[in-house]
């Protein structure tokens, strides 16, 4: 049995918590959070739980073999430093930390003290993002071309960082996930509207080694909650739809071939469509978060990296950071 300890139980902690508390092998031993008036509720959900206000004295305890931490990003790296010098296993909150040079501290520590360092990119063990990897695994798509995002909504302000922090940390991580390619460089533009503090409307561009394009959209004042994304390939088309309630992930056999001919005189480039047959493929529906979980305790146990690992999550903290450098530089192109 893992005796696990949760530091945070605000917006994310709660999902957090059920989830540990119903995956096998796991027992929920502490629920850490500053904010007392949030007590009650944990202690009314988990009541085998031991609920406290601070982190400190989770972490201290010999008798917790890993940490969830679900915190704000400033804290990640001191808590989950902490955590890994006790020799405790620890799963993160996106993003794994607040700059590359943090998260690439804590991967070599834990790799040196011999625990799990696992980073919660919930989406990828989404139902259709799996099902779309092992389309694009399996060469249905053919040669990949671009993916183009958009993640708007309105809200959640965050007040310790900008929307490409909060909502791109997801959708970057899909693509980590999906696309084998190496990315070469990040542009990005950005705005902080309506007197906020922090961007809260974002464009990001990521070029790759092979040509592949990835292009993002993020923003909290959207009036309408949209989860799209557009995965092009010289074959076929995929769109995926999170907010679909029934075919998020569909195939389109669509595209168009380009005939290239040469001679004397000029060139010419002929331009035929493709207009095919559309399939939704059936998807697991189970929750993301369980699945995650159960991966983490599955690590632990196995002795093995999980499947968003330490590395994972510095490729995605790589790509935050260059695109806020570009976003502090006017949209100039940062290389990686």
């Amino acid at each position: 049995m893992i005796n696990v300890g949760l530091i945070g139980y605000g917006y994310w902690g709660p999902n957090l918590a059920r989830n540990l508390a119903e995956t096998a092998g796991v027992r929920l031993a502490a629920i850490a959070e500053a904010r007392t008036e949030r007590h009650g509720l944990a202690a009314a959900r988990h009541p085998g739980a031991l609920v406290c206000g601070d982190a400190s004295s989770v972490l201290a305890r010999d008798d917790i073999d890993a940490v969830v931490i679900a915190t704000p990003l400033e804290t990640h790296h001191p808590l989950a430093k902490t955590a890994i010098e006790r020799r405790k296993h620890v799963l993160l909150e996106k993003p794994l930390a607040a700059s590359k040079a943090q998260a690439e501290e804590l991967a070599a520590l834990a790799a040196a003290r011999g625990v799990c360092l696992m980073v919660d990119h919930t989406f990828v063990f989404n139902g259709a993002v799996r099902k779309i990897k092992s389309i694009v695994d399996a060469g249905e798509l053919g040669d990949l071309l671009y993916l183009d995002s958009v993640r708007v909504n309105l809200g959640l302000f965050q007040r310790d960082a900008n929307v490409i922090w909060d909502l791109a940390a997801h959708d970057l991580a899909i693509m980590d996930h999906l696309i084998g390619a190496r990315p070469t460089a990040v542009s990005a533009n950005g705005a902080a509207m309506a007197g906020y503090a922090h961007e809260n409307i974002a464009y990001i561009t990521i070029h790759f080694d092979n040509g592949f394009l990835g292009h993002f959209h993020v923003n909290w004042l959207a009036p309408v909650k949209i989860r799209q994304m557009l995965i092009g390939g010289r074959q076929r088309l995929l769109v995926y739809d999170d907010m679909e309630p029934s075919e998020k992930v569909r195939v389109y056999d669509k595209g168009v071939d380009f005939d290239v001919h040469d001679d004397e005189s000029r060139r010419q480039i002929l331009v035929s469509y493709r207009a095919g047959d559309m399939y939704a493929p059936r998807l697991d529906r189970r929750e993301a978060l369980s699945l995650l979980t159960a991966e983490f305790a599955a690590a632990i146990e196995q002795r093995r990296d999980p499947i968003t690992d330490a590395a994972s999550g510095i490729r995605v903290v790589a790509l935050l950071e260059a695109a806020e450098r570009s976003l502090r530089d006017e949209g100039r192109r940062v290389r990686l």
